[in-house]
């Protein structure tokens, strides 16, 4: 099951620091990018292996969605 670990201080979710994708835990080197929308915390995050995911946290749902990114 994919899963993100993340560092929670004032509130949930505000810096991820491993995920877990295809069995495989991958911690987070850099958070490239954070940003908000209505009702998500969204990261475009680069893991240690220096492969690039997006990460949305849905709020509502207290679900994450993993997408790798295709670095061009």
């Amino acid at each position: 099951m994919d899963s993100v670990e993340c560092h929670s201080g004032f509130t949930y979710a505000e810096k991820p620091v491993a995920l877990t994708w295809d069995g495989q835990r991958l911690e987070i080197d850099e958070i490239l990018a954070a940003w908000r929308t209505p009702g998500e915390r969204c990261f475009r995050v680069r893991t240690r292996g220096l492969r690039v995911f997006d990460l949305v946290y849905r709020e509502a749902e207290n679900d994450w969605q993993i997408q790798p990114v295709q670095e061009k």
